[in-house]
């Protein structure tokens, strides 16, 4: 691969050189499928079972999605997030036999009440995943979740949600520590400047190995506003060796979508972060989300990354 990989992103000269030259990175686009929260009952196309998730992991990654981002779900309970074995086994298992080389990126966030332990079941050795997200620190969200209506499976009326998620240092070293002993690459979720304190010691106590994998989380309350200042402070703070993603949430996803492809980073789409294709019309897919970044990406001449370059790019071992 030509493009380096890492480059110093408020370098103003360089990247004048590389956007003259046509030189930025191949552009990646991660797909985050479903999430932890929400399900059909704000939008009907919101996968929610392994095999809807696996279909929709499929369809994204013919659109040209280098990898996949997944929460599982109680088969009981849809709009329940679960941190099962099993699902995410069968998840892991299905992408790879039908999305040849594909990154599998599994959840860690789990619910407030679940331990540190229960958090990182979806990164052990029977699950191998490429990649796990991992959350840096804490925050809180308040959120009205519309009622779940029948012939829907599991109805319920309408929640009101107001949550802490605590997360100590002790806490994300202890995630790390378990990524790096079963060879799962940590995606960083870096949801406001803060939190690269906590990055920061993980690069101290060599818990993460370099280029170190981000995503500027924009939009979820308590973190960063979305805006473009903040995605220029992220990258200001964001130590070097860094590779980052931006997803933002509802209509602010599009927006800063483009604006990481113009600054050289990458961008993570999906129904987990916006449920919209465009201001009252509920996406149709995920695929549908990845097809117009791409088309986006083609007229700005920033070409695709394959699943090969993208695994190089993160320091991933290459598809089996």
């Amino acid at each position: 691969m030509n493009n380096q990989i890492t480059w110093d992103y408020r370098d103003p000269y360089e990247w004048m050189e590389r956007t003259a030259k046509n030189n930025m990175p191949p552009l990646m686009i991660s797909v985050a499928i479903t999430g932890g929260s929400q399900g059909k009952e704000a939008n009907p196309n919101l996968p929610e079972t392994v095999e809807e998730q696996v279909e929709a992991a499929y369809e994204a990654y013919q659109e040209g999605a280098v990898s996949v981002h997944a929460h599982m779900r109680n088969p009981e309970h849809p709009w329940q997030s679960v941190n099962d074995i099993e699902l995410f086994s069968r998840f892991n298992e299905e992408v790879r036999k039908r999305c040849p080389g594909m990154i599998v990126n599994n959840s860690t966030s789990g619910s407030p009440a679940e331990t540190k332990e229960e958090k990182i079941v979806s990164v052990l050795a029977r699950c191998k995943p490429d990649m796990a997200s991992l959350n840096p620190g804490p925050f809180m969200f308040e959120r009205v979740f519309k009622e779940r209506k029948a012939p829907l499976k599991s109805p319920r009326d309408a929640q009101e949600n107001d949550l802490c998620i605590p997360v100590t240092y002790g806490d994300v070293r202890y995630w790390a520590k378990m990524m790096k002993e079963n060879g799962v690459k940590p995606e960083i979720e870096v949801f406001n400047q803060g939190q690269f304190w906590t990055v920061n010691d993980l690069i101290s106590k060599k818990l993460i190995d370099p280029p170190y994998v981000m995503q500027f989380v924009m939009g979820f309350q308590t973190g960063a506003y979305p805006c473009p200042q903040n995605v220029f402070n992220m990258i200001e703070n964001a130590p070097k060796d860094t590779i980052f993603f931006v997803p933002a949430t509802g209509p602010y996803q599009l927006p800063l979508n483009v604006l990481s492809i113009i600054m050289g980073g990458h961008v993570r789409v999906g129904l987990e972060d916006n449920v919209y294709y465009r201001k009252g019309e509920l996406a149709q897919s995920n695929a549908q989300q990845v097809a117009r970044i791409r088309r986006i990406a083609e007229e700005m001449n920033r070409p695709l990354a394959s699943v090969a370059q993208a695994r190089e790019m993160m320091g991933l071992t290459p598809a089996q």
